[in-house]
């Protein structure tokens, strides 16, 4: 009889540990999730705007500008440029602080898993920070840039995971074939962006299309493009071929066929011009970072469901 009394007294504690779980830390932990996102894409495209603008070194100390948070007597669009990456790079930091924090005070309520997971997105912040003072000290040392963007990549992949994981269940053993599908383009598309870093921060682009000088990083940036849009069209015919698989995904798919074509065009635009119209570059690297986003979200999470499920992870995490 106490046995049988203590285990429903169990049930209706985890019961009502998994209601305010939904209801309330769920909901925050998305939204605050889902602005760190935006805030990552925005701080990769502000960052290859600095880049294109030749614009890294405008505030030449760190982590202030000239000296003071707000440089306005110093301020141009190179010196905006630089200053308002290093503000989306704080408010990034202050999103995932104050996620981990809260995972921290309400331990005891949520899955194991996720203060630890924020604890990594934590040190990646930290790791991101100390490489965009090294960056500086440096003077745009181009390992330093690219490790840089690295790290931007990896905040994003991983906060997007954590997204998913919140919305979805875990991704069922006979979907694995889909992620393994779906990781081909999303780790080219990465090596692919490391190589555009490496080709804006060395002059290659310039020297290979003025003077037929250091051509092999833009002949492999521009290989990488093959192999990229084979995976990309080839997950599209699966999904169409499987009919259910793209109607349950169409909107995420449909727009990696647009992203795709633009990414394209505007590659071959940014070489016609010489990169002397940042914009198309600039678009350029909005499309990978999306591409990125997109790819990801796929990856992990659940193909066939449509509505955001009551259930938050399997019995075996909560327990």
């Amino acid at each position: 009889m106490n046995l049988n009394y203590y285990a429903k007294t169990r049930s209706l504690i985890n019961l009502f540990k998994n209601n305010l779980y939904q209801s309330r830390y769920k909901s925050i932990f998305l939204t605050l999730g889902n602005h760190s996102v935006l805030a990552l894409i925005a701080l990769i495209v502000i960052g290859g705007a600095t880049r294109v603008m030749e614009a890294g070194l405008a505030c030449p100390d760190w982590p202030l500008c000239y000296g003071t948070f707000l440089p306005l007597n110093h301020m141009n669009l190179r010196v905006f440029l630089e200053w308002f990456h290093r503000l989306d790079a704080f408010i990034v930091g202050l999103l995932i602080l104050s996620e981990f924090i809260l995972s921290i005070i309400w331990r005891k309520d949520l899955p194991n898993w996720l203060p630890k997971t924020y604890s990594l997105l934590v040190f990646l912040v930290i790791v991101q920070g100390s490489i965009g003072a090294l960056t500086v000290i440096n003077l745009l040392n181009s390992y330093s840039v690219t490790a840089h963007l690295l790290t931007a990549f990896l905040l994003l992949i991983s906060t997007i995971t954590i997204n998913q994981n919140l919305e979805n269940n875990e991704l069922k053993k006979s979907f694995i074939w889909w992620k393994i599908l779906l990781s081909f383009p999303l780790i080219l598309t990465l090596v692919q962006s490391f190589i555009g870093v490496r080709l804006s921060s060395t002059w290659s682009t310039h020297l290979c299309l003025s003077f037929n000088k250091q051509c092999l990083i833009l002949d492999t940036h521009k290989l990488f493009a093959i192999p990229i849009t084979i995976s990309i069209l080839s997950i599209l015919a699966i999904s169409i071929y499987k009919q259910n698989l793209f109607l349950k995904n169409w909107k995420y798919l449909s727009s990696l066929f647009f992203l795709l074509i633009s990414q394209i065009v505007l590659g071959i635009l940014s070489l016609k011009t010489n990169l002397s119209l940042p914009i198309f570059v600039i678009g350029h690297q909005l499309n990978a970072s999306l591409l990125i986003a997109i790819l990801t979200s796929l990856i992990f999470k659940n193909p066939y469901l449509n509505k955001k499920i009551n259930q938050p992870f399997n019995s075996v995490i909560l327990s």
